[in-house]
């Protein structure tokens, strides 16, 4: 009954329009009746995204299940990979979705507040991990809002493309920069202590000062060895 509705109200938007069409047309052509619609769907938009609750409560799942031995921003990249694979098992719906959203103001805004329920379970999750952090709560939606936008970039490229190519191989290509710009390297257990954001570029000098230094800032553990902490500053340095 539900992937009825679904795919009457689409065939309706295509036809159509989405604006000219009602919940009444909807279940007309599907056969059922207005409680029947409203059983599934509380509104005419959550038909156009029938499937971001079952995703969102998969995600939630998924943070939920965590454990210690995860690395924070590698666990919630893996958790944006969810909405990837959700989108990729109908790629025509999908792109056909991307279309219709793109025409329709009242669906943007609908999107945009279903992606920022799914940056809140990111976020909630990081502020979990890094509550004993200075900045904890900061560094987490920071880097809850890096995911989501890598993910939407390479997540909206494939649908411009009308759904060709890898998707996956995309949307790693993306994740990947939050992740060496976050957390620790996917080839290496994580470490004590890493540089907690780049280098901040120099600012030019005004005529007759002196050029400023750049800034490096060096997060550690209180219980890292020196010689970590060294390397790591050798590190962010340049130097060998």
């Amino acid at each position: 009954m539900r992937d009825a509705l679904v795919a009457a109200a689409f065939r309706l938007f295509l036809e159509r329009g989405y604006e000219q069409t009602t919940v009444d047309d909807i279940v007309a052509l599907a056969g059922v009746g207005r409680r029947s619609f409203f059983r599934y769907f509380p509104s005419k938009e959550d038909v156009v995204f029938p499937d971001h609750e079952r995703c969102l409560a998969d995600m939630t799942a998924f943070l939920a299940a965590s454990g210690g031995e995860h690395e924070p921003v590698r666990r919630v990249c893996d958790a944006a990979r969810l909405v990837l694979l959700m989108y990729a098992e109908n790629p025509s719906f999908s792109v056909q979705r991307y279309r219709l959203t793109k025409k329709v103001p009242g669906l943007r805004a609908y999107e945009l507040s279903v992606v920022w329920r799914y940056e809140r379970a990111l976020a909630e999750y990081l502020r979990g991990r890094f509550h004993d952090r200075p900045g904890g709560d900061l560094q987490a939606d920071v880097i809850a809002a890096a995911v989501v936008a890598a993910h939407n970039n390479a997540l909206r490229s494939w649908l411009r493309s009308d759904g060709q190519g890898d998707a996956s191989a995309t949307v790693d290509h993306a994740l990947a920069y939050v992740q060496s710009a976050f957390g620790a390297p996917l080839a290496t257990p994580a470490p004590t202590a890493r540089p907690a954001f780049p280098a901040l570029p120099s600012s030019p000098a005004a005529p007759g000062e002196e050029p400023q230094e750049d800034v490096v800032v060096v997060v550690s553990r209180r219980g890292a060895p020196l010689w970590r902490v060294v390397q790591e500053i050798e590190t962010a340095f340049g130097r060998d």
